[in-house]
């Protein structure tokens, strides 16, 4: 299983929200949303073999984190408006714990500690930023793998050091800053062709 964690620092946690709207009046959502169709979409198909969970710390009602199980997704498309209507459908869900909105999409009031904490017991945590290992050079990796990265911003102080408590590797890309979902799309591809080969 490879999984991603990615830090909306600003995302809205209400569901009132508009679809015409991504990118201004919802914390950078649509960086999110980018994130979410980068981590499943393939050509003709979902990834089955990966999760992710979008943390959303903006207001009103922090945090919120989404997970979604790409072996058990429905109704996922590759726009982001219809991505966003599934988002605003899970913050629209209650219930107490972890909560199915719909298939493969589960909404809980998790934090980030309390996500990297269980993350952290069943799979291996690496931290992608541009001065970590070339992740080219790197000869192998696990086979229940986190990746976790931001959205526009870094990871504050605060959470590196959170993260740095279970000991990630640092990975980095290459020296030029990307797009968290383009990210998302390098570490697939880069995995993708280790296990072809």
């Amino acid at each position: 299983m490879r999984r991603f964690v990615v830090i909306g620092h600003r995302a809205t946690t209400s569901p009132e929200f508009s679809l015409d709207d991504l990118s201004g009046a919802t914390g950078r959502l649509d960086i999110l949303l980018r994130c979410i169709n980068s981590s499943f979409h393939l050509s003709h198909g979902i990834r089955e073999d990966v999760e992710t969970h979008l943390i959303l710390q903006g207001p009103p009602d922090p945090p919120r984190t989404l997970r979604f199980v790409g072996s058990e997704l429905k109704y996922l498309n590759p726009d982001e408006r219809s991505t966003a209507a599934l988002v605003r459908n899970a913050l629209s869900a209650k219930g107490e714990g972890e909560t199915k909105s719909s298939p493969g999409i589960y909404v809980s009031s998790r934090g980030y500690a309390d996500v990297i904490s269980i993350l952290a017991k069943q799979s291996h945590i690496y931290y992608l930023k541009e001065d970590g290992h070339d992740v080219r050079k790197l000869p192998t990796f696990e086979d229940d793998i986190t990746f976790v990265l931001g959205d526009d911003r870094d990871l504050t102080p605060e959470e590196e050091g959170l993260l740095a408590q279970y000991q990630p590797m640092k990975v980095s890309l290459g020296k030029k800053s990307l797009h968290a979902d383009h990210c998302i799309v390098v570490v697939n591809n880069e995995l993708d062709r280790r296990s072809a080969q």
